[in-house]
């Protein structure tokens, strides 16, 4: 895993280590102690999970370990959001419609991709290596660059006040080298402060009203929203709570991004085939796949407390199961209205965290072309004829995804959010080429696109797709106490007893929404919660993430 983090000498890596609830995921992962155990009569007892991407298939998987059963249940398509697409006709030719770039300081959730043993390269992001060439396409006029200082001085000018504003309004750096060391005490009283002073406030109000911005024109801050640095423009997430970018840029969410080769979704199916070296209780070769006899059950069409006192789950066709526990790992929206969840088992107050939940719509439209020409040389200029591409244009973010010489290429002709998003979500696959093609025709003129496009192409709108309703969460100022409610909700010992067993788990209900490693943490906090429902614990050695939440969960705000 070490070997993708970028060397710099004499310091440790930046992980995803908090800054909310400062935990070692990875290190609990791997310790040879194992995540823990249940009593011997509780083997094979049958836990509910409903939905079948990462989130739902870690904790399937480390439940299984454990000796139980799990029964997955799945509305749609196993992956979630996780959902690598493929080209008809050409054999490893994908389209990466959900995550698609994920940043390496995402330990917990790398330990599964190098237990599956797959392939990571660095994802093609803006003046990368990776990219090759960049073009910024803004107000009509393109730069050229293959690093920063191949742009206009303004753009250096917006990259270095982000940088200053960071380390102004919330000590970057030291909160940096606290997770760098793992000072989980450090940690927490650094971010303690930030929390109630930016709970409330935008990242516009942080970026607007700071010394390093406030000096320069607006048109430094129009180009950190339109172009970013990093990944790209940052606009669409202004509205948004500045604790939740505080939390992308203090641990590299943003940075050192890596693609998976043949695409993402191998991670979720891979785990759900997967035989684990150590199970307790199910013989030698027991997989997920094997204890559901190849597949997922249907969806889930309702929740409700049986008069046993157990869990009633009845899927779409109307068989109805009854379970100790059950995880949803669904987006909170769905639990009132594709599930019908019966009201008593969550608190009024958890009821309007649940509901309160944004979502940010996101629209990618991809084709697949005959070669990665875009490496071809225009002879009058000697550049790349294409590079990747951020423009206040329609398109917003076009990405180049070069599968090898001899073999077709993928453009993401546009990755947009919020907005953006919704200028493409009325509109059918054709027509958004059509709109992404014009666009691009207006940067590249020279270049004919649509005459290298080969097969048919590929689109999503999340917020189109009712099992999903929308991409990720994006949390509004004033969201972290129904934010601290989720995340905290696997500690059950205090819950009157109509609430205990019915756990939640997604990157939504994690600190970090849109970024899989916060998928992977709540599920373990789940898989810790369900093994005490079950009157197991961890190993002496090896605490897990409940053990530890009296001392280092996430401050509570006053209601």
């Amino acid at each position: 895993m070490h070997q993708r983090h970028p060397h710099t000498p004499g310091k440790k890596p930046v992980t995803l280590f908090g800054p909310d609830f400062p935990f070692a995921y990875d290190d609990w992962l791997e310790h040879p102690a194992g995540l823990g155990s249940i009593p011997s009569g509780q083997y094979g007892q049958e836990v509910a999970i409903v939905g079948a991407g990462i989130a739902g298939l870690v904790a399937a998987y480390e439940l299984m370990k454990l000796g139980l059963k799990p029964v997955v249940y799945e509305a749609s398509k196993m992956g979630g959001r996780l959902r690598s697409e493929r080209f008809e006709g050409a054999a490893g030719v994908i389209a990466e419609l959900g995550g698609m770039r994920f940043p390496v300081s995402s330990t917990a959730f790398y330990h599964y991709v190098d237990k599956l043993g797959l392939e990571t390269r660095p994802f093609p992001n803006p003046l990368t290596p990776a990219s090759g060439s960049t073009v910024v396409d803004l107000e009509g006029t393109s730069h050229y660059a293959e690093t920063l200082d191949d742009l206009p001085e303004i753009f250096r000018e917006v990259a270095q006040a982000w940088a200053d504003a960071l380390e102004d309004g919330a000590r970057f750096s030291e909160i940096q080298d606290a997770i760098r060391e793992r000072d989980a005490a450090k940690l927490k009283a650094l971010w303690n402060e930030l929390v109630p002073i930016w709970d409330d406030r935008t990242f516009y109000d942080f970026v607007a009203s700071s010394k390093a911005f406030s000096r320069l024109s607006y048109r430094h801050r129009e180009i950190f929203g339109q172009v970013g640095f990093g990944t790209g423009g940052w606009d669409s997430d202004f509205p948004n709570s500045m604790l939740e970018i505080f939390r992308v840029v203090m641990t590299n969410c943003d940075d050192h991004q890596h693609l998976v080769v043949g695409g993402v979704e191998q991670v979720p199916c891979g785990i759900w085939s997967h035989v684990p070296q150590q199970c307790a209780h199910w013989p030698a070769g027991t997989s997920l796949a094997s204890l559901h006899h190849g597949a997922p059950r249907p969806g889930v069409k309702k929740i409700a407390r049986a008069s046993s006192g157990n869990l009633a789950v009845t899927d779409y066709w109307g068989d109805t199961r009854e379970y100790a526990a059950v995880l949803t790992t669904c987006q909170s929206w769905l639990l009132t209205t594709q599930i019908e969840c019966e009201e008593a088992l969550f608190s009024q107050k958890m009821w309007m965290a649940l509901d309160r939940t944004r979502y940010m719509q996101s629209s990618k439209t991809f084709v697949m072309v005959d070669r990665p020409f875009w490496k071809d040389k225009d002879p009058q200029t000697g550049r790349d004829v294409m590079s990747m591409t951020l423009t206040d244009r329609l398109t917003r973010g076009t990405y180049l995804l070069d599968n090898g010489d001899d073999k077709p290429g993928v453009i993401c002709l546009s990755y947009s959010w919020m907005g953006d998003a919704m200028k493409m979500l009325p509109h059918p696959v054709e027509k958004r080429v059509q709109l992404a093609l014009s666009a691009l025709q207006k940067v590249y003129p020279k270049v004919d696109i649509a005459g290298h496009i080969i097969g048919n192409p590929i689109t999503v709108s999340w917020e189109a797709d009712p099992h999903f309703l929308g991409a990720f969460k994006g949390a509004l100022p004033g969201h972290y106490r129904y934010n601290q409610r989720m995340y905290a909700h696997f500690m059950q010992d205090e819950m009157p007893a109509e609430q205990r067993g019915m756990f939640i788990a997604g990157d939504d209900v994690s600190w970090t929404p849109a970024w899989v490693e916060g998928a992977v943490q709540t599920s373990l906090n789940a898989v810790w919660g369900i093994m005490r429902h079950f009157g197991g614990a961890t190993h002496a050695q090896n605490p897990g993430p409940g053990d530890c939440f009296a001392e280092l969960g996430p401050m509570q705000l006053p209601d």
